[in-house]
């Protein structure tokens, strides 16, 4: 297991100390992986961490070659693991409840929006069912609902999904987002069309954001997670490559 703390909160006994075991890049088996949950509570966390509520220790395990301490601790289970104060919380809706009701700030990430929470669930399954199927159905479909989030975002005119400050739902949905723009890319040759200029510019605040960044998995290891999923194996080379991780835009925001 590897540590990566994270050094926004202090650690004078002012404020708990959370940890956060996530699986590790399923290449290097050290870095960060490509776990959609992991990352979305990493995001959250790190932003309580940034408002100085709690203190954040943030420690990948690779699943591949779990040490025998893991095991003996947590037998089968996967990360997402929360640990706070002694107490493992193990699985996702119970992490996320705990973040709400029990993790100082946390209450005030979970804005309750039914329209944003309708408008963003779904949309990961219509990436993986372009990734199996590819056709073009399946990707009008995911278009589609691209089209939805960007058109909500050009109405509200905020640079996050609820407001101009984040939330649980933006630490859902970004993600989602770059797993989208990564894979979709790399498997069947997908891309975010550039019209959709309120979902690029929400982005383009997104990829500015350290919560966003730090907890962001490599392109590689993003690229990696399907191939495993479709049964491929990844060329020698790719194991080798520099880690990249996509955060441009292709649109001159200054234009739009």
């Amino acid at each position: 297991m590897s540590d990566e703390n994270q050094e926004n909160g202090t650690r004078n006994g002012d404020v708990p100390e959370i940890e956060l075991i996530i699986k590790a890049s399923t290449i290097d088996g050290r870095r960060k992986g490509a776990c959609l949950f992991c990352q979305e509570y990493f995001m959250d966390l790190y932003l309580l961490a940034e408002l100085k509520t709690i203190s954040l220790k943030v420690t990948t395990v690779d699943m591949q070659k779990p040490p025998p301490d893991f095991r003996t601790n947590f037998e089968a289970t996967h990360p997402p693991i929360l640990i706070d104060n002694g107490l493992a919380i193990l699985e996702n809706d119970k992490i996320e409840r705990h973040i709400m009701k029990s993790v100082p700030g946390g209450y005030n990430l979970f804005v309750q929006d039914k329209e944003v929470a309708t408008l963003i669930e779904n949309l990961y399954s219509k990436l993986k069912l372009m990734l199996v199927k590819k056709d073009e159905n399946k990707n009008n479909a995911l278009l589609a609902h691209l089209r939805k989030i960007n058109d909500h975002l050009a109405a509200r005119g905020t640079r996050f999904l609820t407001g101009d400050t984040m939330c649980c739902f933006d630490c859902e949905l970004m993600p989602r987002l770059q797993h989208i723009r990564v894979a979709g890319k790399y498997f069947v040759d997908f891309e975010i069309p550039k019209h959709l200029t309120a979902l690029w510019r929400y982005m383009y605040h997104m990829y500015q954001l350290d919560a966003f960044t730090q907890s962001c998995p490599a392109d590689q290891d993003i690229i990696n997670h399907y191939k495993l999923q479709q049964m491929l194996k990844m060329k020698k080379h790719e194991e080798l490559e520099t880690p990249t991780f996509t955060t441009s835009i292709p649109i001159d925001l200054n234009d739009h």
